[in-house]
């Protein structure tokens, strides 16, 4: 997918997908207000500078990951925010966040390194739950 295909909206966010807000407030207890999900040019540029060949290879995979994800959990150090994992050829982590002024937008997009040992860890502490 050509990122010019994103709908942009006035801001210059390109919108990604639509999350379950109901779902992931049970899930979580985080409360997001939109469904849509928006990432900035700029994650992109990061995501490329730091994630290389992911965005490329993985960003027609968004929408799926932001509606079906295999697992769900938040960061702790990072209040309003949703961690969602998806298995497509590697464990792929979408974090999206809440903006103060309301929106949900993509804060980072990479291939989790050593991620069943990551994940088993992280169901045990918690942290990740399936996404049911």
């Amino acid at each position: 997918m050509d990122i010019n295909q994103f709908n942009e909206n006035s801001s210059g966010r390109l919108v990604v997908g639509k999350i379950n807000r109901e779902k992931i407030t049970k899930l979580t207890g985080v409360t997001f207000i939109e469904e849509e999900v928006f990432i900035y040019p700029g994650a992109i540029k990061h995501i490329n500078r730091n994630h290389p060949l992911v965005w490329n290879q993985y960003k027609d995979e968004l929408p799926s990951i932001l509606l079906n994800p295999d697992y769900i959990g938040q960061n702790p150090k990072v209040p309003n925010s949703v961690e969602l994992y998806k298995f497509i050829s590697n464990y792929l982590l979408l974090a999206i966040k809440l903006d103060p002024s309301g929106y949900v937008f993509v804060s980072s997009f990479y291939v989790l390194d050593n991620a069943e040992y990551k994940i088993k860890k992280r169901l045990a502490s918690g942290r990740v739950q399936v996404y049911e």
